[in-house]
């Protein structure tokens, strides 16, 4: 009763038409290769892509039902996320006297830090420095496993270490948490 009325004919039509792909079996077989040889990452555009740099004249509609039919599908990666230091308002945030002029006319008025990670050999390294921004100099730095508040406060004891008298000294950093705390 809820079925679509069809005709005789077009019922017999369908479920006794050929396989439109049955002619297609090298290039299926091709598919499969591509699929296979890119450890199961390509989808069909990709796949489809390859084929033309091969010399297929072939439409991208055709690949996509041919991966469809025969049940491959990309295999998805999640990216990297990249490293952040900012997780939001963890304390008082002082305002911005910097105002993107990332120069000073004297040495030890402006210094800068940020905190960036790095991949080594299958390992994450945070390189946390203090630059003056009239010699370019690196004041202090500190490598870490951690991008946390004891890697910034060992690089900011070593740099008033070597500057004892810093009067007038703007310290700029990208208000990550590391550098909200008291």
């Amino acid at each position: 009763p809820g079925l679509p009325h069809i005709s005789r004919s077009n019922y017999y039509y369908q479920t006794h038409k050929p396989d439109k792909d049955s002619g297609n079996q090298k290039l299926m077989d091709r598919i499969k290769e591509i699929y296979h040889e890119h450890s199961q990452r390509y989808g069909y555009q990709r796949i489809y892509g390859q084929l033309r740099r091969e010399g297929y004249e072939i439409n991208h509609k055709k690949v996509q039902r041919l991966t469809q039919k025969m049940g491959l599908f990309a295999i998805s990666i999640r990216k990297k996320r990249k490293y952040s230091s900012y997780y939001g308002v963890q304390g008082k945030i002082k305002p911005d006297l910097i105002k993107r002029k990332f120069y000073a006319i004297i040495p030890n008025r402006h210094w800068f830090t940020d905190v960036t990670e790095f991949h080594l050999k299958d390992q994450k390294l945070y390189l946390s420095p203090i630059i003056d921004g009239c010699t370019q100099e690196i004041i202090s730095y500190n490598i870490s496993r951690h991008p946390d508040l004891k890697q910034v406060m060992t690089m900011l004891d070593d740099a008033f270490e070597k500057h004892p008298a810093l009067n007038g000294l703007i310290f700029h950093s990208d208000r990550g948490w590391q550098y909200q705390h008291y």
